[in-house]
């Protein structure tokens, strides 16, 4: 079967099916399809369900709090495989980078960023490749392949915290301890599969990373933001990046839909918004465009009454980038005005720079060299200069 990589559609049903992405009804349901009875089915579904999200299993030999005969039954019928790492890098400061592959032609880019929230985050993707075409986000100039499910979400999980030895789900000391919808695609675009998935990483039972420590990021899909906040419960961020509808025009497209006043609209009557659960504006600092004085004044009055804090992020170069990023200085008087007002505005320190794993830097291998290809390139460079 070949598959049409220029499609934005549905992925191809495997022969047995993955029980990773679904929630314990839909696990009960896909028991009861295989003859369980009602009862068992949802007693089984519950404990499937924390082997898999709280222990971190592979295979179904391992659960041994079911039967030998139900273990056999289940591995005839059912997937528990992980997603393929395709290549795993490693910053100078401790950032890895992660191009998963989902199916062949299928790959997206997984980022565990250590020192962020409590301890660490990891930036998931929710598409392969995006349709939004915002100019300063190395993503947005891969054509989109289609959403990724709910099982390839919540795979990206299982698989960083393979690499980083995190199971069973730890209740102290965890790696990751916040999730951020800030990787390829737009999550609203996608907003079933990220419920679910949202839905299983904070189960309790499970991976257990609470809803407040799991932030989607929105270019300003204004028609989903009250679905996600009523549904999902999640923090709320907002890829703003101007303050005037003419240059957000051009900087994030979506806006000639949504513009501000629409989009800042919705963020004052999002779902559970207060002191406690503010929205997270993004702000990519760009030399010369979106940087001056009078903007950081501009995007004050804009946030007046939304309870907020503001993220202002060094712009990360990729190449054939027409961007530059703000000097220092100019990044820290805006900080200043904005601070000045009352909101907080850290300036986020760029990470994972050297193995483009930054904000804005992500883009896959399905339009990328072959790692491969990336892999012998560096040798030759070794071998050149030893």
């Amino acid at each position: 079967m070949q598959i049409d990589l220029k499609s934005s559609g549905t992925p191809a049903k495997p022969s047995r099916q993955t029980l990773i992405g679904l929630d314990r009804p839909g696990i009960a349901a896909a028991l009861r399809e295989t003859g369980l009875e009602e009862k068992p089915a949802k007693m089984r579904a519950n404990q499937i369900f924390r082997w898999l999200y709280h222990q971190g299993v592979h295979d179904f030999a391992d659960m041994t709090n079911l039967g030998k005969e139900l273990r056999a039954s289940l591995s005839q019928s059912f997937d528990l495989s992980r997603p393929e790492i395709v290549e795993r890098l490693v910053s100078k400061d401790g950032t890895r980078k992660y191009l998963i592959r989902f199916a062949p032609g299928i790959e997206a880019e997984t980022v565990f960023i250590p020192g962020v929230g409590r301890s660490g985050a990891l930036c998931v993707s929710s598409q392969v490749g995006c349709t939004l075409n915002c100019t300063f986000c190395h993503t947005g100039s891969q054509a989109l392949v289609r959403n990724l499910t709910s099982a390839e979400i919540v795979g990206q999980i299982l698989v960083a915290r393979d690499d980083l030895g995190e199971w069973p789900s730890p209740s102290e000391g965890r790696k990751i301890t916040n999730v951020v919808f800030m990787g390829m695609g737009e999550p609203l675009y996608n907003l079933e599969n990220v419920l679910t998935a949202t839905g299983i990483i904070s189960d309790g039972e499970g991976i257990s990373i609470s809803r407040r420590r799991i932030t989607v990021s929105t270019s300003g899909i204004v028609p989903k933001m009250h679905e996600l906040g009523e549904r999902g419960q999640a923090m709320l961020a907002i890829s703003l990046h101007a303050v005037h509808d003419d240059l957000r025009n051009e900087l994030v497209p979506i806006n000639k839909k949504h513009n501000l006043a629409e989009l800042l609209e919705s963020c004052r009557t999002y779902p559970g918004a207060s002191n406690a659960r503010r929205i997270t504006f993004e702000y990519v600092m760009l030399k010369g465009v979106n940087d001056s004085d009078a903007e950081a004044r501009k995007l004050v009055r804009l946030l007046a009454g939304i309870p907020a804090k503001i993220n202002l992020i060094p712009f990360n170069p990729w190449p054939g980038s027409p961007y530059e990023c703000s000097s220092w200085g100019r990044i820290e008087a805006f900080a200043e005005i904005v601070n000045k007002a009352g909101y907080a505005s850290p300036i986020r320190t760029p990470r994972g720079r050297d193995i483009g794993a930054a904000c804005g830097q992500l883009k896959s291998a399905s339009v990328k060299k072959r790692a491969s290809e990336l892999r012998r390139e560096r040798q030759q460079q070794a071998d050149t200069s030893s």
